[in-house]
């Protein structure tokens, strides 16, 4: 089936999710030159309306989304993208444009991508960063030990804190490998299926 551009006065629904995790990203409207822009680039681009253009998500805030595959409803009028969002999806710097229940994780892992890109001075993030992957792997190391003992001991408080520690250092170095935890997530989605 082709893509019925005329349906929808030449412009047709795209609805955006994160390949790794699912989630709605966002939503654009792709005519037949966003089309081909997006299956050439692999960056994912609209019409903007409101631009009266074609848009590349991503153009001015560096936060693409790599096009991994598109799909066409049943009637032709409608497109499912899934793509690698290369940092928050939403103008506001939310992960998505939807008023969803706050998926946390996934927002900090959008500052980690962003920190990587920009390496602001002054960050915590930064300063591990240039210190290089030895040192936020034995973060990583280190952060286990102290979760592992206070999981020994009667102060909750203390545990959630650390186990904390552990998740946000453990993200980061996920980041730092060129990787991430929605990758983790997916892996162990497959190993759950099995």
């Amino acid at each position: 089936m082709k893509p019925d551009f005329k349906k929808m006065g030449g412009l047709i629904p795209a609805v955006v999710q994160d390949d790794a995790t699912g989630k709605v990203l966002m939503l654009g409207y792709m005519d037949a030159a966003a089309l081909a822009k997006t299956r050439k680039t692999r960056k994912v681009t609209f019409f903007s309306r409101s631009k009266a253009r074609l848009w590349t998500k991503g153009e001015s805030s560096g936060n693409f989304l790599r096009l991994r595959s598109i799909a066409l409803d049943c009637d032709g009028d409608a497109f499912l993208v899934r793509a690698v969002p290369e940092g928050p999806a939403c103008h506001t710097g939310a992960t998505s444009c939807f008023d969803e229940p706050l998926d946390f994780l996934a927002d900090l892992d959008a500052v980690l991508v962003d920190r990587l890109k920009k390496k602001p001075k002054g960050s915590y993030t930064t300063s591990l960063l240039k210190e290089g992957l030895d040192r936020i792997a034995q973060k990583v190391g280190e952060e286990a030990v102290e979760t592992v003992i206070a999981a020994k001991n009667k102060d909750k408080a203390a545990f959630v804190g650390e186990a904390s520690d552990l998740i946000f250092h453990l993200m980061l170095l996920l980041r730092a490998r060129g990787s991430s935890l929605g990758e983790a997530a997916a892996l162990l989605r497959e190993r759950h299926k099995r």
